[in-house]
């Protein structure tokens, strides 16, 4: 029983923990749990995960008591003659049912979370991100087609305040309370464009085109990072992105279309890793 006590309050902590950590919308040290939901599609995830929280927490809890209950039970000194039962039908019944039965309320949720960030809703603007060795390029089609890069801010180059391995030289601005299309592809092998506030993690391949779309519900600065073994810099392939309000947005794409509007500029290349890394 002292175990189970145990076993009860760190359930409780971590459940609590979570709640703690609320506020973040980058990783945080020592965080447990998700980031906090920023958009649609990660609110109905956390939800989901809730449900699964609690599922797996029963499982886990009814399990263990099984295990005292029969170490108790059935020790030696109780049951010096072995029983020689090998089959009980009613038993194998429930313990076949109820597992099926558990996955059937597991899927119906997820069925239906895997149709809503699958299905796009009619957007109102798109943007483009390509994953290259190692930065992503950004291109926004309906704002008049500028291009930029963004390459990750090396450490002598931060600012107090900021995030290391998760600040970019350029920021993807996006503007809140509006349907984005987000493609995504890449030039050169596999990346993944991930960002946990937002829900998103959708593969970069060569030669594909993948869509997810976004509802940002509020302002804010929302860090990630490429999801897949790219190569030798994939830990330091960061994203970042900055949510404004409508009218700021607006404004700040006048300023992009004249500060990217130059033709033909090359990118600038990633150095090689330090080797404290």
């Amino acid at each position: 029983m002292r175990m189970m006590a145990r076993l009860l309050a760190s359930v409780f902590a971590l459940s609590i923990a979570t709640v703690a950590v609320a506020h973040a919308a980058a990783p945080e040290p020592w965080q447990l749990g998700l980031q906090p939901a920023a958009t649609p599609i990660m609110e109905r995830i956390a939800s989901f995960h809730e449900l699964l929280f609690w599922i797996i927490t029963f499982i886990s809890l009814f399990v263990l008591a099984l295990l005292l209950y029969a170490s108790w039970r059935f020790r030696e000194d109780r049951n010096p003659v072995p029983s020689r039962v090998t089959h009980n039908t009613l038993l194998e019944v429930v313990w076949t049912a109820v597992p099926v039965l558990i996955l059937v309320i597991i899927a119906v949720p997820s069925f239906k979370l895997l149709y809503y960030q699958d299905v796009l809703p009619k957007t109102e603007m798109t943007i483009k991100a390509i994953g290259k060795q190692w930065l992503w390029t950004y291109e926004y089609p309906d704002h008049g087609n500028f291009t930029f890069d963004a390459l990750m801010l090396e450490d002598h180059e931060l600012k107090p305040g900021q995030k290391r391995l998760l600040e970019t030289d350029n920021v993807v601005v996006l503007p809140t309370q509006t349907y984005i299309k987000v493609q995504v592809t890449a030039t050169d092998v596999i990346h993944a464009w991930t960002v946990p506030a937002f829900g998103v993690k959708i593969d970069a391949v060569p030669g594909r085109l993948n869509e997810v779309w976004l509802y940002i519900n509020e302002p804010g600065t929302y860090y990630g990072q490429c999801s897949e073994l790219c190569g030798l810099r994939h830990g330091f392939m960061p994203i970042a992105v900055k949510a404004v309000p409508k009218p700021e947005f607006e404004a700040w794409v006048v300023e992009a279309q004249k500060k990217y509007a130059r033709a033909g500029e090359p990118v600038r290349l990633a150095a090689a890793p330090a080797a404290t890394r």
